[in-house]
């Protein structure tokens, strides 16, 4: 599923996780790395087709991850 915003936010959600806006935000959580709960909320709002749930799961994981992240492998 993939949502735009009118400030410039996006969302695309196919089992990864990408959320830019310009140069502000950018976040990659490649999907086997997405916590249970966030995917949940991914799925629930796909399901839904609601790019304003996917708004709110977006702003959850900038505030928990940051603004610019990329989680793709394990870390130690």
């Amino acid at each position: 599923m993939r949502c735009e915003y009118n400030d410039g936010l996006k969302v695309n959600y196919s089992g990864s996780l990408q959320i830019t806006k310009g140069s502000e935000v950018n976040v990659y959580m490649k999907e086997g790395f997405i916590p249970a709960n966030i995917r949940d909320e991914l799925d629930a709002a796909t399901r839904s087709n609601d790019c304003g749930d996917m708004r709110k799961v977006a702003e959850t994981v900038t505030e928990t991850v940051g603004n610019r992240a990329c989680i793709h492998e394990w870390q130690k």
